[in-house]
């Protein structure tokens, strides 16, 4: 449980400072809130995919970063079919940001697996 607050903790000090930054990329209010929201879904995405390589660390910790990435792919994909029509955010900011969100948390999972 430790391990997990830990990785929660860090991305969302990666995510914040990283969407801090990239809200003075794209400094019109709608991008902004695209990105914030962006910042929101990866931190929960990604929490929930660092619970995949935990689950799966013993047993099969391919398959578990396997099904991380996959639900990080789908999620980015919905995003940007569905949730930027509904929520009327531009798409580059959007998409953009959580990609970044998704990368940047990503690489510090490993520090977190380790025994």
């Amino acid at each position: 449980m430790r391990r997990i607050l830990a990785f929660a903790g860090g991305s969302l000090a990666l995510i914040l400072g990283l969407a801090w930054l990239l809200t003075r990329l794209w400094p019109s209010p709608l991008a902004q809130q695209a990105i914030w929201f962006s910042a929101l879904i990866a931190l929960g995405i990604q929490i929930i995919g660092f619970l995949f390589v935990r689950v799966l660390l013993s047993a099969h910790v391919m398959a578990g970063w396997g099904a991380g990435m996959l639900l990080r792919f789908l999620t980015l994909v919905l995003y940007a079919l569905i949730g930027i029509r509904l929520l009327g955010f531009p798409p580059a900011p959007a998409l953009l940001s959580l990609a970044a969100f998704f990368f940047v948390s990503t690489l510090i999972e490993p520090v977190f697996l380790k025994p």
